[in-house]
């Protein structure tokens, strides 16, 4: 059994960016129907940021509403919130300990007592602050009763080294999916293992790509910021199509969809030694598809060398960011 800011979480977690994105927010009653059926399916690792949104509606301003509604629900949650960007825009942060505790202070200003700020970090690691500068801020937070817990979001394993020497790191987030399986060989997974770190997979689903329904580029909705990445552009669709065709007759074969494989491949990386605890958050915006997403795939170890097979065959081409994502990523 697994806990993270003192409550229980399962391997199945939910990522918030989608509910508040601009132009595109469904009806608050239909959020809250598919975070009801998260929370009744055991999903309690809500994964948020203070900039998925606009200022005025973001994943804070969700929570608010939705914990107003049902504050029955508060300590049943696992709250993880993402922040320290200064403008998305230009990609520019701000994780000095003035700049975080304007972030914090915010957050919990705009959560209005509703609900605690169960993990909080910066969403990237500030090149202007070092990390262990951020890192003694955000303990002392958790001194004052701010926030429960601290993360870290796509650092490279020394990173979370030095972090850790200053204060306990509770949570890890990364993107991990069966085209981005960079923590596996970059030795973050195994620091995570090592210290006791939940790691937290972000895009486990590649965006869309590995769910098999998206079959050329037009498929893709015109919003979709993934367009702008260099797996998605015409040179390298292709190649990659050719990785997820092969993941969807493996999926046919062992009767689920090539998403349930997605996620359980993931999900199946805790079982060997010396890995830490892994949540894949799929966001999604139906009951259905939640409910289809957690079902649990049980794969042999045949099916991993199989897939392993796979990954080797078709190789993923182009980055995971664009030139000026990448800056803010270690790896």
């Amino acid at each position: 059994m697994q806990h993270l800011a003192g409550t229980i979480i399962s391997q199945n977690g939910l990522g918030l960016a989608g509910f508040t994105n601009p132009g595109l927010q469904l009806p608050d009653e239909e959020i809250f129907k598919v975070l009801k059926s998260a929370l009744a399916a055991g999903v309690t690792l809500w994964n948020g940021a203070d900039f998925y949104g606009t200022p005025d509606n973001n994943s804070l301003h969700l929570m608010n509403r939705y914990f107003a509604a049902y504050p029955e629900d508060a300590d049943k949650v696992v709250l993880c919130i993402k922040s320290g960007l200064k403008s998305l825009g230009t990609f520019s942060m701000d994780c000095s300990p003035a700049g975080l505790r304007g972030f914090v202070d915010n957050a919990l200003k705009i959560l209005g007592g509703k609900k605690k700020l169960d993990i909080f970090g910066c969403a990237r690691v500030d090149p202007a602050v070092p990390v262990e500068e951020s890192i003694r801020a955000l303990a002392e937070f958790k001194k004052e009763g701010k926030i429960g817990g601290i993360q870290l979001s796509e650092v490279r394993a020394e990173t979370i080294r030095r972090a850790a020497a200053v204060e306990k790191i509770d949570m890890v987030e990364a993107e991990i999916s069966l085209w981005a399986t960079d923590v596996f060989e970059n030795g973050v997974a195994e620091v995570c293992g090592e210290l006791g770190i939940v790691l937290v997979a972000h895009t486990p689903l590649g965006g869309g790509m590995l769910t098999g329904q998206i079959k050329s580029l037009d498929d893709m909705p015109a919003h979709d910021y993934h367009r702008h990445f260099p797996r998605w552009q015409p040179e390298n669709f292709a190649k990659n199509r050719l990785l997820v065709e092969e993941l969807e007759n493996f999926a046919k074969r062992k009767g689920c969809t090539t998403s349930q494989l997605a996620l359980s491949w993931i999900k199946s990386q805790n079982q060997k030694q010396g890995m830490p605890y892994l949540v894949p958050i799929a966001g999604t915006k139906s009951e259905a598809r939640l409910l289809e997403n957690i079902r649990d795939l049980h794969l042999t170890d045949e099916d991993q060398k199989e897939l392993n097979t796979v990954l080797e065959k078709y190789p993923v081409a182009g980055a995971r960011y664009p030139p000026a994502g990448a800056k803010l990523a270690e790896y």
